[in-house]
């Protein structure tokens, strides 16, 4: 069974359904028995990266999330804001993260933007970095669906699996041992994020 985090923040209905619909058992819950006995994690989140955190150690998840994921590797995987958590630190907020990953969460650079709107929102195409379990058997010309206003800014290069590009090129997805996060939402990305899903439920 997946346990989809509850902690206040993200599209936990969304996730759950597109579960449903791949006939994987997920359970939405904010309870650390049930997180502790499930096979796989999945931290979801949208909104800000300082309320995320605050809601994360109010919930008394934090210690044992640090305890599963970095001491018993558990699988996990970070959708959106729920994968920049994962990072060191944010700017948004000026806030330290949850520091699984070798990666700050940054604004987009508006020097380089060239005019486009931010928040970054719709569909683009992922440019995959290295072989990675999630990308099996991916369709052809891999496109997701986006929604963010900061990114991934990784100081390895090594974890980074995946790439977009909105004017300049961006750290996309990622893998550090157990850990993976997606900047976009494959609950919301049709065939495609329902392939993501499918392969991580196989993990």
């Amino acid at each position: 069974m997946i346990a989809i985090i509850n902690y206040g923040l993200g599209n936990l209905a969304s996730i759950k359904n597109m579960c449903k619909r791949l006939a994987i058992e997920a359970q939405i819950t904010d309870d650390p028995e049930i997180i502790s006995k499930a096979s796989k994690l999945i931290l979801p989140g949208v909104g800000h990266f300082e309320k995320g955190m605050e809601n994360l150690k109010a919930s008394g998840l934090q210690p044992l999330l640090n305890e599963l994921v970095k001491n018993k590797k558990k699988l996990i995987l970070g959708i959106c804001l729920g994968a920049q958590l994962m990072t060191k630190h944010s700017e948004e907020g000026d806030v330290g993260g949850l520091g699984w990953v070798d990666a700050t969460t940054v604004r987009f650079d508006q020097s380089k933007i060239n005019g486009l709107k931010i928040p970054h929102m719709g569909w683009s195409e992922i440019h995959l970095t290295q072989k990675n379990q999630l990308w099996l058997d991916l369709p052809h010309e891999p496109r997701f669906y986006f929604v963010h206003t900061y990114h991934f800014l990784f100081e390895n290069k090594e974890e980074i699996s995946a790439t977009s590009t909105y004017s300049y090129d961006f750290a996309c997805a990622f893998q550090k041992e157990n850990i993976f996060g997606t900047q976009f939402h494959p609950e919301k990305s049709h065939k495609f994020g329902m392939k993501v899903l499918e392969n991580f439920n196989k993990l």
